[in-house]
């Protein structure tokens, strides 16, 4: 089967560093599904304005390559225990699919056909799209397990950023930003106090540095 995307992302993030490990982690986070112009018509989304969520299947674009590997190390559990790459949402995977349940926000209609405007992606700037499709009723499981991703998803940080800093960031991707910063995008096992970070998030490199549950924001470019 040959599979070509419908449509690409429109997002914040340029780089790979300080993206959300899971869709709705940080729900501040505007994003925009582009569609190709064959798929760009308002019949394909006639409906679509009736449903609060929605399903993207998408590809992981910046990490190609030729070979997988069975087991993986997650992020999660420190990236020293390995699991089963299917066991994982690992984006070193056979057929590099990803899947993200977000929050639809608005059907737009524009010049260039139908944009939808979803909260809480946890997507790369341009990447691919291939599918679309509702969150429905059947999708939502009570009482059920999640193995080593059970307990709360994130680790959250304290961020201390001083006002002037802040007013650099457009006012309303503030919010979003301090919800990236918060949720801890280094890897589990990195702890160094006197490393500074660097992030890229809508245009600006946003320094700083962590130390006691405390993330400080050093600069702003």
């Amino acid at each position: 089967m040959e599979i070509l995307p419908i449509a690409h992302i429109k997002s914040d993030f340029d780089g790979k560093f300080g993206i959300p490990r899971q869709s709705g982690v940080v729900p501040e986070l505007v994003s925009y599904v582009v569609f190709e112009p064959e798929y760009a018509s308002e019949d394909a989304v006639r409906g679509l304005d009736g449903f609060d969520y929605i399903w993207l299947i998408w590809e992981f674009s910046a990490n190609r390559h030729d070979k997988w590997s069975p087991t993986v190390r997650p992020p999660r559990l420190g990236g020293n225990t390995r699991q089963g790459v299917f066991a994982t949402r690992s984006p070193y995977r056979p057929n590099r699919l990803g899947l993200s349940s977000v929050k639809l926000d608005a059907v737009l209609h524009t010049e260039h056909g139908s944009v939808l405007r979803v909260l809480g992606a946890d997507l790369l700037d341009g990447t691919p799209i291939y599918d679309v499709k509702p969150y429905i009723g059947a999708d939502v499981h009570a009482g059920v397990r999640f193995g080593f991703a059970s307990g709360e998803w994130e680790r959250q940080l304290e961020v201390r950023i001083e006002p002037e800093l802040l007013e650099r960031i457009e006012s309303d991707k503030r919010n979003a930003l301090l919800g990236v910063l918060a949720q801890d995008a280094r890897p589990a096992y990195k702890a160094d106090s006197d490393h500074v970070y660097g992030l890229s998030f809508a245009g600006h490199n946003i320094r700083f540095t962590v130390a006691d549950g405390i993330l400080t924001v050093t600069g702003i470019e």
